[in-house]
């Protein structure tokens, strides 16, 4: 795994000067994820050792793996950390949705790496969305997706119960695409 940035385990401060769109910013980090908002918890596991985590790792705090998902990012920092800006769309020509965010947290940890961004003005919902590769005791590793959201464009208020199913599909491919990629490590 390439080296972690040197703010290693930080929580966010103002430094990206970005405008949350809600309150409960940092609630993906230790939960207990809040009231009011549709919740995402989807594991998946990944492979074995410390070279598939290490390579997990890596492919996530650097956006490889939302990149190889499908998914465009626009990042203000080649690693996730807090205060980034980040924009990730997803579709093709007029269909595609670009969602304004801001790392909120980051994690390099020897058995915990990921990161949480936070939904800014523009985006399609409200909330926050947290991606984490764990190294277990046993040697398993694994790929964690949690969220909480709720609409907040008319689209997505339209959208209504597509939306969860939608954000479950796409947790999903994240962890199909995550797999692939430690395949080799």
């Amino acid at each position: 795994m390439q080296p972690a940035p040197a703010h290693r385990n930080s929580a966010a401060d103002s430094a990206g000067g970005g405008v949350f769109s809600y309150r409960e910013v940092g609630a993906t980090r230790l939960g207990p994820l809040p009231d009011g908002y549709h919740h995402l918890h989807h594991r998946t596991r990944i492979g074995r050792g410390r070279a598939a985590y290490d390579t997990a790792g890596a492919a996530l705090t650097t956006w490889r793996l939302h990149r190889r998902a499908g998914a465009r990012v626009r990042a203000g920092s080649p690693w996730a950390e807090p205060g980034t800006s980040v924009e990730v769309s997803l579709g093709a020509g007029p269909l595609r949705l670009s969602a304004p965010c801001e790392v909120v947290w980051a994690e390099y940890g020897k058995e915990r790496t990921g990161f949480a961004y936070g939904t800014l003005a523009g985006h399609p919902e409200c909330g926050e969305e947290s991606f984490v590769v764990d190294l277990r005791e046993d040697g398993s590793v694994w790929f964690t997706v949690m969220a909480f959201s709720r609409p907040a464009r008319w689209y997505t208020r339209l959208g209504g119960p597509l939306v969860p199913v939608l954000q479950s599909w796409y947790a999903k491919r994240l962890g199909r695409t995550l797999r692939r990629i430690t395949a080799g490590a």
